[in-house]
């Protein structure tokens, strides 16, 4: 019981040690559709042996304590479902090390995408994963995080070298190292990857960086079709043309987007595309997908060279969550997050936006086209009673098109509690059961995000 800790905590951490409504009920929520949770303290930690403290101390009292970065997860990772501490991991921000020569860094959990690439700029370098909030780098590697650049540089979990973490009982454990592979026992940094919080509490990371490209062009390109796109981006890879990115936006998010970034675009399926190198390769590589999607029917081409163009674009393209909602204010939303291989993109999609006009319901369509991850932004109107039980079977629909297509209930967004009930179908109860066997090693005590995944 938090009773038996309090005087502990307040004790050793004095006025970083919050019972206030107002600062509980910032820490009780996140961008999902789920329910508030309040935790029944903030704890506000700033190295990693005051995190070992508190979840030693949560252990021997069997308090729970929910790891808290930014507070941007869409699938109630952070909310702490039996109350207990939320630990807030956001004051944890130095960056530990920046080795140019070895195209790595060590960073503390609480520092975000766009900090790093702030600090790592005047060395030419930069990180590239980056969902579109401005999420915490330990939330993004808890949670596996994706985004628009996975297609040419990879996820969370193809960037961290290693790190270290506070087991359930409040032990420290390294993994890992500098080294850019290693064939040395069990990989215990990739079972840490997209754990959110459930096996261990991220307080160091040492990841991967890339040289900043010479040159980068973007380009829009609209199609009468969502196959016709999704094609394009198909021939385009068959071709090995190195795409950086490749967004697809359906026509309701293009309405979405150019009301709320003051764009332009014509009104139809549409293609955000970048490619990275020289400045001579990187116009070259444009001009040929530039055939490549007129093939297919694309038109309506627009260029973005210049950084500030493309920063304006790609700005909107992180905006579009925010633009969506936009459509209906006042409405809630309800993201869904499947992954299908590439091949059955087209078709999934389809059958998502049948689905959504059979429910009648406003659900804005974009993803990570180049992966084969898309994302419905279901808006939910409170003045309609069934509007949540209809995005309920729109989001049950497509995960489970996704998974007899070979994908996935989630490509990006991590599980949570949105995505539990999905688990079982997708890895089955052999697999189920090994992954409760590794939480009992990892977290004997239960106190580490109960509730979330299994």
């Amino acid at each position: 019981m938090l009773t038996n800790i309090l005087p502990a905590l307040k004790q050793q951490f004095n006025a970083r040690v919050s019972t206030g409504d107002s600062i509980r009920a910032q820490h009780g929520r996140d961008y999902s559709k789920h329910p508030d949770h309040l935790p029944d303290a903030v704890v506000f930690v700033e190295n990693a042996d005051e995190v070992a403290f508190v979840v030693g101390l949560c252990a021997e009292h069997r308090v729970p304590v929910v790891a808290f970065g930014a507070g941007s997860s869409v699938e109630g990772h952070i909310l702490p479902l039996q109350g207990g501490i939320s630990l807030d991991l956001f004051g944890m921000k130095r960056i530990l090390a920046i080795r140019p020569d070895d195209l790595n860094v060590t960073v503390e959990p609480g520092v975000t995408r766009t900090e790093l690439n702030r600090a790592l700029r005047p060395h030419g370098l930069f990180f590239p994963v980056d969902p579109g909030a401005d999420a915490s780098l330990g939330g993004m590697a808890a949670t596996g995080a994706s985004g628009t650049m996975a297609v040419r540089y990879g996820t969370m979990r193809d960037q961290v070298c290693g790190l270290k973490f506070v087991g359930g009982m409040g032990q420290m454990v390294h993994t890992g190292s500098q080294a850019r592979k290693s064939s040395a026992g069990y990989d215990l940094t990739r079972l840490m990857l997209g754990s959110e919080g459930t096996l261990g509490i991220i307080t160091e990371l040492t990841l991967r960086v890339f040289p900043l490209p010479e040159a980068m062009t973007a380009c829009v390109c609209a199609f009468d079709e969502i196959a016709h796109a999704v094609q394009t981006v198909i021939q385009a890879m068959q071709f090995g043309l190195p795409l950086a990115r490749a967004e697809l936006l359906d026509e309701l998010t293009v309405t979405a987007v150019n009301r709320f970034s003051k764009l332009d675009l014509k009104v139809a399926p549409t293609l955000f595309l970048e490619f990275h190198g020289d400045a001579k390769s990187a116009a070259d590589l444009a001009a040929t997908m530039q055939e490549v999607a007129s093939a297919e029917g694309g038109s309506a081409f627009q260029w973005a060279a210049h950084a500030e163009d493309r920063t304006r674009l790609w700005q909107a393209r992180h905006d579009t969550m925010f633009a969506c909602q936009d459509l209906c204010p006042g409405a809630r939303y309800y993201s869904t997050d499947v992954c299908v291989p590439i091949s059955a993109l087209s078709d999934c999609i389809a059958a998502a936006q049948r689905d959504r006009a059979e429910a009648g319901l406003t659900a804005p369509l974009f993803g990570h086209i180049g992966d084969g991850n898309f994302h419905m932004v279901v808006l939910i109107d409170p003045a309609r009673p069934d509007a949540q039980e209809k995005a309920d079977w729109v989001n049950r629909r497509v995960v489970a098109r996704a998974l007899a297509a070979g994908g996935t209930c989630t490509g990006e967004h991590g599980v949570g509690i949105g995505k539990r009930e999905f688990m079982l179908a997708e890895h089955g109860a052999e697999a189920m059961a090994l992954m409760r066997g590794i939480k009992d090693v990892f977290d004997p005590r239960g106190i580490l995000n109960p509730g979330k995944i299994l």
